[in-house]
């Protein structure tokens, strides 16, 4: 099965939004309530990035404005 130009556009575009959000989402957990590398809780951390990396996607689905 060959992907259309849009098609992998759309794709590019997704992955790299989720990417950014997931690492936003990271930066913002560990910034808040956190004194030292061990006060993370990584399992929550990671839990809480994986979800805002699906609903970016999601949300992708509505539709891309930089791949219109």
């Amino acid at each position: 099965m060959k992907l259309s130009n849009k098609a992998k556009k759309w794709i590019r575009a997704t992955l790299v939004r989720s990417i950014k959000t997931v690492a936003e989402t990271a930066l913002a957990i560990i910034g808040s309530n956190t004194f030292g590398i061990t006060d993370v809780d990584w399992l929550g951390l990671l839990s809480t990035c994986l979800l805002s990396g699906v609903i970016t996607i999601l949300t992708c689905i509505k539709g891309l404005p930089e791949v219109g």
